[in-house]
């Protein structure tokens, strides 16, 4: 059997095209653009034991913001509600002993909140 120069010619065309377009490839992965919080809550932990911080929209389900080391203060970025909300606070000692919350806090820039 004897394989003509022409289709040995188109297959190795074939091959120098299709062959690059099987390596490897850059991939560049975001989670979109990311907005500055509206809110945020400047809180003040004064308890030996760190904090779990949460925050509930009058009509929602509670939201997680962020773990607060003890006796320390962080500016904790609000996002997904809209400031003027009026929303609860609560941070909960990691023990779960107690629970601290505080009721009908309209949400702005920098929202004074420590505990106990």
């Amino acid at each position: 059997m004897t394989v003509r120069p022409t289709l040995v010619a188109v297959a190795a065309a074939l091959l120098a095209v299709a062959l690059p377009g099987c390596g490897p490839r850059a991939v560049e992965v975001s989670t979109g653009e990311s907005r500055p919080a509206e809110s945020s809550i400047d809180f003040t932990n004064n308890l030996s034991q760190a904090v779990n911080v949460y925050v509930r929209p009058a009509s929602g389900s509670e939201v997680f913001l962020r773990q607060v080391g003890a006796r320390s203060t962080e500016s904790i970025p609000v996002r997904g509600i809209s400031a003027g909300s009026s929303v609860t606070l609560r941070a909960a000692p990691v023990d779960g002993s107690t629970s601290y919350s505080r009721e009908g806090v309209t949400l702005g820039r920098g929202v004074a909140w420590r505990v106990p």
